[in-house]
C-alpha cells in the first residue's frame, strides 16, 4: 500500500482505555449504518488489488493505518458530506466515527491532534481505482440480497452524482417506466 507516514500514536497511547461501542447507542445512524456493511469483504477486496499493484515496501517505522479506517472514513466523507481535514478530526473526537471505522477501543493522549492526517487519506483514495470501486459496489449489492433487504429485480445501480430533486433522466427512471408501461399494455 506504498508508505503512509501518519500519526497513529492512539493506538498505544499512554491514557486509559475507552471501550468505543459503549458510548455509541445503538440506534445511532452512523452504527446501524456500520453494522450492515459487508466489512471483512470489502477489506479482502482491498487488500488483494492493492497486492498486486502496489507491492509492500515496509522498511521500518510505523505500521500504516488499517484499511478499514482507511475505507471507512472515505464512505463516511461522502456519506457526512466532510473535507479530509472534517473527517480526519471527527475521527479524533466523535465516537460514532470511531465506531464506524471498526476502533473498539482507544486510548487518551491529549498531546495527538490527529489519528489520521488528511494527506493519508488522500493518499489512499488515489490507489482506489474504477474495478475495485466496481468490486466493492457488487460486494454491497449481493450482501444485500443475501440478507433480503432488496430483491433483485429491483436493483439498479446509479453512481452517476445529481442533486437531489433534479430532472435527470436515469437507467431506473427509465427501467420504471419501461416496467410500467409494459404491465399497462399486458393488462389490456
Amino acid at each position: 500500500m506504498g508508505k503512509l507516514r501518519q500519526l497513529c500514536h492512539w493506538v498505544a497511547g499512554q491514557g486509559k482505555k475507552i471501550d468505543v461501542s459503549e458510548f455509541v447507542p445503538l440506534p445511532h445512524p452512523l452504527r446501524q449504518w456500520a453494522d450492515v456493511l459487508p466489512w471483512t469483504r470489502f477489506v479482502d477486496a482491498v487488500e488483494e488489488s492493492f497486492a498486486g499493484r502496489f507491492p509492500k515496501q515496509h522498511a521500518g517505522g510505523q505500521e500504516p493505518l488499517p484499511i478499514r479506517v482507511l475505507l471507512a472514513l472515505e464512505l463516511l466523507k461522502a456519506e457526512l458530506k466532510c473535507s479530509d481535514e472534517q473527517i480526519c478530526a471527527r475521527l479524533r473526537t466523535d465516537f460514532a466515527v470511531m465506531y464506524a471505522c471498526g476502533i473498539e477501543q482507544v486510548e487518551v493522549n491529549r498531546s495527538q491532534p490527529h489519528f489520521v492526517l488528511p494527506e493519508s487519506l488522500c493518499q489512499f483514495r488515489g490507489q482506489i481505482d474504477e474495478a475495485l470501486m466496481a468490486q466493492l459496489v457488487a460486494i454491497q449489492a449481493a450482501d444485500a440480497i443475501d440478507a433480503g433487504l432488496v430483491s433483485p429485480e429491483h436493483l439498479v445501480v446509479d453512481t452517476f452524482p445529481s442533486e437531489q430533486g433534479s430532472q435527470r433522466v436515469t437507467d431506473a427512471t427509465t427501467l420504471y417506466k419501461a416496467k410500467k408501461k409494459s404491465s399497462k399494455s399486458s393488462n389490456t
